[in-house]
């Protein structure tokens, strides 16, 4: 006899809302264990700036004395068309600028003044100095270790460089487990952090000047997808291509701004540098004193150039060059541009204006404070501000989108590519229409941990990038 069972529609509902809070509580504790604090400092930032000032001292101090050097290759001086590459020495440069140049520039850096006062900069920009360093050791190790395919395109990153590398050494178990751990964290970031927050937060920024977004998000949701399609499916090279065009152009439209702000209130600037440096090493109770602003600026420079997680190494591998010191040296400019020049500019914004200190701006949230600074001098500014903000989540979202490929093709192939393209599209649709909540908490966790498999693999591969080092000058 046939027995029918029948399916109480409320049990499945109440097992489905139970697995998504178990999930969303999964989510959380491993949030909470990446982000494990000492003294108010992030392990993971501890990890990232002890790793830049082991580093600046292993090699020489690189940072200060290639910087000259790091500029005329870029310049193209050293170009040489008939090396193995599909891009040149400044393409490389400036992809691996639009992944890190964004958001964090804006909102971040008035978050830090904010919470750990206007010493928040000094220290953020000494980490975006040891982070010069830590650039050049990972991307010199991109370029060493990178694959060149047959058909004359270029894979290289963490994920091979801690494989080969690490085999060299008689660690091939240990180099291939933190190549996958690396690749897996880095596919997460592409996902989550990388495309559905810059969409959520770019259409966030951009719904301040043309409020119709804010109740249409799917218009710029599909905007974006199209934008980003267009590109990505291109390539390394058409990425390149867009970067080199975009970067520039943000750039200087933003350092414009600030240093027009900056020049009106040419006469206050030696009082702003003098309340940076006496807030640096404060002990006011009100912004956390020096503790506070070490914390801050550290924490916001780990966001802001990405020195450590070996995500840029990836575009770096790429540039035409056949010696692979020569490409790390270029990528000490990243931090420097991204977190000493542009991080630095908009601090001063903030500060000379007064608004850091406004209690019209108490309530305003990173960006919008930003833009509040602005505002005061240039009154179209957030306008400016808005397309600014386009830019910048557009430019890191192609980037990211070629190295989450990548990463997934280290995997799972080549010829599951597709799949992950029209995943990363599908995050950025999802990002406009959504609050993606636990998912962009585990992704931010994801980005930052890539750090831990990387770093960890470059202590043991750094005594090569500085013989490397020895024998370039050398030969220079």
């Amino acid at each position: 006899m046939l027995t029918v069972t029948t399916i109480n529609p409320q049990t499945n509902f109440n097992f489905i809302e139970h697995l998504s809070m178990t999930i969303s509580q999964l989510l959380k504790l491993i949030n909470d264990i990446i982000f494990l604090e000492i003294g108010g400092m992030p392990l993971i930032v501890i990890w990232l700036i002890s790793g830049g000032a082991i580093f600046t001292v292993w090699m020489r101090f690189i940072n200060i004395r290639a910087f000259k050097h790091a500029i005329d290759i870029v310049r193209g001086k050293y170009d040489n068309p008939d090396e193995v590459g599909e891009v040149s020495h400044f393409q490389a440069l400036a992809t691996a600028l639009s992944a890190t140049v964004g958001l964090g520039n804006i909102a971040g850096v008035a978050i830090a003044i904010r919470l750990g006062g206007p010493g928040a900069c000094f220290w953020l920009t000494l980490a975006g100095f040891l982070g010069m360093t830590t650039k050049f050791v990972e991307c010199t190790l991109g370029q060493k270790y990178r694959l060149v395919k047959p058909d004359g395109t270029v894979a290289g990153g963490p994920m091979y460089y801690l494989s080969e590398g690490l085999s060299k050494l008689g660690l091939p178990f240990f180099g291939k487990i933190l190549s996958i751990l690396f690749a897996i964290l880095a596919i997460c970031g592409a996902l989550g952090s990388s495309s559905i927050y810059q969409s959520n937060q770019s259409k966030v920024g951009v719904a301040q000047v043309i409020p119709i977004i804010a109740e249409r998000g799917w218009i710029y949701g599909i905007l974006m997808v199209f934008l980003v399609g267009l590109v990505i499916l291109g390539g390394i090279r058409r990425i390149a291509s867009v970067a080199a065009t975009i970067v520039p152009f943000m750039c200087g439209i933003y350092i414009l701004g600030a240093a027009y702000v900056i020049l009106t209130h040419f006469t206050a600037i030696p009082a702003a540098i003098t309340t940076i440096l006496t807030s640096a090493f404060s002990f006011k109770a009100a912004t956390g004193g020096t503790l506070g602003a070490i914390i801050q600026g550290f924490r916001r420079s780990a966001f802001s150039n990405e020195a450590g997680l070996g995500i840029a190494a990836i575009a770096h591998s790429a540039a035409k060059t056949d010696e692979p010191v020569r490409e790390g040296i270029v990528a000490v400019l990243e931090p420097f541009i991204d977190t000493i020049l542009v991080c630095n500019l908009t601090a001063l914004v903030i500060i000379l204006t007064g608004a850091y200190n406004n209690p019209e701006f108490s309530n305003l949230g990173g960006s919008e404070l930003t833009s509040a600074a602005f505002s005061t001098v240039i009154p179209g500014f957030p306008y400016i501000l808005a397309l600014a903000v386009f830019l910048f989540a557009f430019s890191t979202m192609i980037s990211w989108g070629y190295y989450g490929q990548l990463c997934w093709e280290y995997l799972l192939g080549s010829r599951t590519a597709i799949i992950y393209k029209l995943l990363f599209l599908l995050a950025i649709f999802m990002g406009s229409v959504a609050n993606p909540n636990s998912v962009i908490q585990f992704s931010d966790a994801m980005y930052l941990t890539m750090a831990l498999p990387n770093l960890l693999g470059m202590y043991f591969l750094a005594s090569q990038v500085s013989q490397d080092l020895k024998d370039y000058f050398s030969r220079f």
